[in-house]
C-alpha cells in the first residue's frame, strides 16, 4: 500500500476493530482527525500512517491513561509517558487494585456467610454482638406488607440518609404485639448500619446490646407458617433446660426481592435465652 491510500471511516473501522462512534469521538477530543475531509459530500478519509496512531491511543488507553492524559502525550510530540508518568499510574493502579481486592473479599464473606446460611443445621445456639441499626417501626396490615413496607420507604429513607450497610447485610423485625394479631401488627424493622446517622420521620438509629446466648432457627416458607417453627423453638428451649430472655428477632435471608417461591423464603428466628 502506498502512503496515498484513502480509507472511508467505515473501512477504517473495520480494518482496526473500532467503531464509528468511537472514531467520531476521538475526533471531537481532538486526538484523531480525519486525513481529509470531501468538502461536497462530508465524507470522512483516514490514511495509512493513521492506523498507529489508533494503535498508540488505544495500547495507552488499556494502559489506564485518559483520552485527556493522551492528548497531552501527543501534543508534547511524545507518544511515550515520562518515567514520572508512569510512576503515577502505577500509583493509581495499585490504588485501584487495594480497592478491588477489598471488594473481593467482601465478596468472598458476603458469599461464605450465605453458603453457611444454607447449610447451618436447623438449630444452633449463638452470640449475637452488638450492633448499630437504622429502625422503622410501624404498624401494617399483615406480614405480607412486610417486603412492600422494605421497598418503598425503607429502602429509599436509608439511601437518601447515606446509610452504609456492612456485607452480608443483617436486616430483622422484632414484633411489639403483646398478643398474637393476624392484623394491625405492630412491628419494629431494624437494619445493621455502620454509624449513628441523623434520625429523620422515617428513621431512628440505635445501638442494640449484644445478646450473649441466643437459639437460631432456619424457617423455610412464607411468613404466615412462622407458628409452625415457634412451636419447635419453644418446645427445643424447653428440652435443653433454657429460659426465654428477651424479644425475638425475625431476620430475613431470601424474600420477595429475590425469591419468587414463597415455599424457598428463609428466614432465620433468633430466640434470646439464659
Amino acid at each position: 500500500m502506498s502512503n496515498k491510500t484513502k480509507l472511508k471511516i467505515g473501512e477504517f473501522s473495520q480494518l482496526m476493530q473500532v467503531t464509528v462512534k468511537t472514531l467520531r469521538h476521538y475526533e471531537q477530543k481532538g486526538l484523531l482527525m480525519p486525513d481529509e475531509v470531501d468538502e461536497w459530500t462530508g465524507y470522512r478519509y483516514y490514511s495509512i500512517n493513521q492506523m498507529q496512531r489508533l494503535q498508540n491511543i488505544r495500547d495507552l488507553q488499556r494502559l489506564g491513561f485518559t483520552l485527556d492524559e493522551i492528548k497531552d502525550l501527543f501534543e508534547d510530540n511524545s507518544h511515550i509517558p515520562s518515567i514520572r508518568q508512569l510512576t503515577e499510574k502505577i500509583k493509581e493502579t495499585e490504588a485501584q487494585l487495594r480497592q478491588l481486592i477489598a471488594r473481593r473479599n467482601r465478596l468472598l464473606d458476603w458469599r461464605n456467610a450465605r453458603k453457611e446460611m444454607k447449610t447451618m443445621e436447623k438449630f444452633s445456639i449463638q452470640s449475637l454482638p452488638e450492633i448499630i441499626v437504622a429502625s422503622h417501626r410501624e404498624v401494617i396490615p399483615d406480614f405480607a406488607a412486610i417486603g412492600q413496607m422494605c421497598v418503598e420507604k425503607i429502602a429509599p429513607e436509608m439511601h437518601r440518609l447515606g446509610c452504609k450497610c456492612p456485607p452480608p447485610g443483617y436486616c430483622f423485625t422484632i414484633e411489639h404485639n403483646k398478643e398474637y394479631t393476624p392484623t394491625d401488627i405492630d412491628i419494629e424493622y431494624c437494619e445493621q448500619v455502620e454509624e449513628m446517622g441523623e434520625d429523620s420521620a422515617i428513621i431512628q438509629f440505635k445501638r442494640l446490646p449484644a445478646v450473649p446466648k441466643a437459639l437460631c432457627m432456619k424457617h423455610v416458607g412464607p411468613y404466615e407458617r412462622f407458628y409452625e417453627s415457634f412451636v419447635e423453638a419453644f418446645r427445643y428451649i424447653e428440652e435443653q433446660g433454657y429460659k426465654v430472655a428477651g424479644l425475638h428477632r425475625t431476620c430475613y435471608i431470601d424474600g420477595v426481592w429475590n425469591q419468587e417461591d414463597p415455599e424457598k423464603w428463609l428466614s432465620v428466628i433468633q430466640i434470646p435465652i439464659e
